[in-house]
């Protein structure tokens, strides 16, 4: 194997789904400006996630709706110009 491939910074790091308020430890190298007290008192770095297992469609089996900051209605607006419909009218 190739030597100094991987990071040799990794620590214990907390990962919490912002969704659903599940969280859990894992050993990272990701660069994070939060912290929270865990479960044992310590104190982490936390990483802030949009979705993990515990609120992803996949493997909840319901359907959610997630909007972050307007992506959909960022996506509209931007490929409204494209939209069959709109066209024919202009045309």
């Amino acid at each position: 194997m190739k030597k100094d491939t991987h990071p040799s910074s990794y620590r214990e790091v907390i990962f919490k789904d912002m969704t659903c308020d599940y969280a859990f430890k894992t050993r990272s190298c990701v660069d994070t400006k939060d912290t929270i007290t865990w479960e044992d008192g310590k104190e982490y770095p936390l990483v802030k996630l949009e979705i993990s297992s515990h609120s992803h469609p996949f493997y909840t089996g319901k359907m959610t709706f997630v909007d972050t900051a307007g992506r959909v209605d960022k996506f509209n607006k931007k490929f409204a110009k494209f939209d069959k419909y709109q066209v024919k009218q202009e045309g």
